[in-house]
């Protein structure tokens, strides 16, 4: 009986150091979480990084960017052929 309760004892010893340190893993997982997000939200919107959108791009560009890439992607055109067709296509 002694070497059973001597078992029941150091599994629990263990069981509670095993819960012990995973706590300690979550919460600091989470404080560094926090902090990241603290310093995300708190950086000025002059440091955003710059919005990248469509602006000046119609649809009739991008049928021809689309029929582009599937030439390129069937093998008609190769990649700097497609490079300069689409800077082209961008530009005008």
């Amino acid at each position: 009986m002694p070497g059973l309760i001597r078992g029941v004892a150091r599994t629990a010893v263990i069981a509670g150091t095993a819960t012990a340190v995973s706590n300690r893993v979550s919460r600091r997982q989470a404080n560094r979480w926090a902090a990241q997000d603290e310093y995300a939200y708190a950086q000025p919107a002059e440091y955003a990084p710059p919005a990248t959108g469509t602006q000046g791009i119609t649809d009739e560009k991008i049928e021809q960017l689309k029929a582009l890439g599937e030439l390129k992607s069937s093998g008609v055109l190769t990649a700097a052929e497609f490079e300069a067709q689409k800077a082209k296509i961008l530009s005008d």
